[in-house]
């Protein structure tokens, strides 16, 4: 059998044994909304939750709209217009408004991912910025959490008379969800509030996984600290492979998200009746998988359904290499992935980035990872504790081999987007 696994702008196609694969795991079939445009206007003219927005709008002076960098494929200029279209009518000034890229700690974005993100025409017309999470001059202290995380957000969106934000709800690998509180932390968040949100204490639950938001300490954190820096309007979506939309949810920051990810729950969770042997899966693609910091989303969504001492066979572009800086430099400052764990555990040690290394250990000491990639040498592969391989299908060929004959295989072509869990009739 032939499957398209979704790998850079272009997809990659790979031929499966057909009698050692379990299932293709994918969304439930779901039909596009007819009139993306008018699904998005009808949402801001009835939210759930709150007023219109523009009845929220009336008598603001100045507003504050956060959107995700180019790291998440949303759409934001279906998003944008209707949504900019109605603060303008509400006689908000359009020198007073911006549009605020919610960076977290990603790197800046540039022009052209910018214009790509927005629109040119949008890009040309509004004020638009990035945030800079280690700027902390830059940012507003709000209090200390209950959980101890002190919390820093953006001076400019807390300063805004109307907060906004917009965004993806899909599987995300600790916080449950994206969406909703995520554009707020750590989307607008200092440092100072992501590395302590972001570190062990809350990362090594039990519960800070895809598809949980159920006592789920990361999401209940964040959430907490956006209702302290305060959002006013949501829009968020759902979306296929395509960038179609499938829902959208405005209004209410708990009331939208909340329904945006139950209808995200139902349409993006596909199951398997036992662990396998092999998962075959991908990083879902541009955006998602120019660097190797990234892919590891792709990984650590395979773990619910492999084996432990299984195999996972990902393929990955890596357009743009491994990642950031301070997350290479993690590899090159520890001799092994042991002594790293060891040194975040105790507390001795933090750097940034540290949160996606600590991500990679828990798909690492599960299983063995073969990597498909042709942005990274397999020298350099190798050093970041995978397995090249020239292809998908040499890696299911070894893996057989290691596995038997009767090894069994699962397919996540969209990766990380998928949640791919055990039939709980089993």
């Amino acid at each position: 059998m032939y499957v398209k696994l979704e790998y850079g702008r272009t997809g990659l196609r790979v031929e499966l044994p057909d009698l050692n694969v379990v299932k293709c795991l994918d969304y439930r079939p779901v039909e596009p909304l007819p009139d993306a445009v008018a699904a998005v206007r009808d949402a801001l003219d009835r939210p759930i939750g709150t007023p219109s927005l523009a009845a929220l709008a009336l008598g603001k002076r100045s507003a504050c709209i956060a959107i995700c960098d180019i790291t998440r494929p949303v759409p934001n200029q279906i998003l944008l217009e209707p949504l900019l279209a109605t603060l303008e009518n509400s006689r908000i000034p359009r020198d007073e408004i911006l549009i605020l890229i919610a960076t977290g700690l990603h790197r800046p974005s540039t022009r052209d991912e910018i214009v790509e993100m927005v629109g040119p025409a949008i890009a040309e017309k509004y004020r638009i910025a990035d945030h800079d999470g280690r700027d902390l001059a830059g940012h507003t202290f709000l209090g200390t959490s209950p959980r101890g995380v002190p919390a820093w957000i953006d001076s400019r969106y807390v300063n805004a008379d109307l907060k906004i934000t917009t965004g993806l709800i899909e599987p995300h690998f600790m916080a449950g969800y994206s969406g909703g509180r995520k554009l707020v932390c750590p989307g607008l968040a200092a440092l100072d509030t992501i590395k302590v949100w972001h570190g062990p204490a809350f990362l090594e639950h039990p519960n800070a996984r895809a598809g949980c938001l159920q006592g789920n300490p990361v999401h209940e954190e964040n959430t907490l600290i956006a209702q302290m820096a305060g959002c006013d309007f949501i829009v968020n979506v759902v979306i296929n492979d395509r960038r179609e939309l499938l829902s959208v949810v405005a209004g209410d920051m708990l009331a939208a998200f909340h329904e945006g990810a139950a209808f995200a729950r139902r349409v993006m969770t596909d199951t398997v009746p036992e662990p396998v042997d092999v998962v075959v899966t991908s990083s879902a693609g541009y955006p998602l998988d120019t660097t190797f910091y990234q892919s590891i989303k792709g990984m650590v969504a395979a773990l619910p359904i492999l084996k432990p001492c299984g195999t996972i066979i990902i393929a990955a572009e890596l357009s743009e290499g491994i990642g950031s800086r301070e997350f290479q430099s993690l590899y090159e400052e520890h001799a092994s992935l042991d002594l790293f764990m060891e040194r975040i555990l105790d507390g001795s040690y933090f750097s940034l980035d540290q949160w996606q290394l600590e991500e990679f250990v828990r798909a690492y000491r599960h299983g063995r990872i073969r990597f498909v990639s042709q942005g990274l040498p397999p020298d350099v592969l190798r050093r970041l504790y995978v397995d090249p391989a020239a292809s998908v299908e040499q890696a299911i060929a070894e893996a057989i081999q290691q596995h038997g004959p009767g090894t069994t295989i699962a397919v996540i072509p969209k990766g990380p987007y998928v949640l791919a869990e055990l039939d709980a009739a089993n």
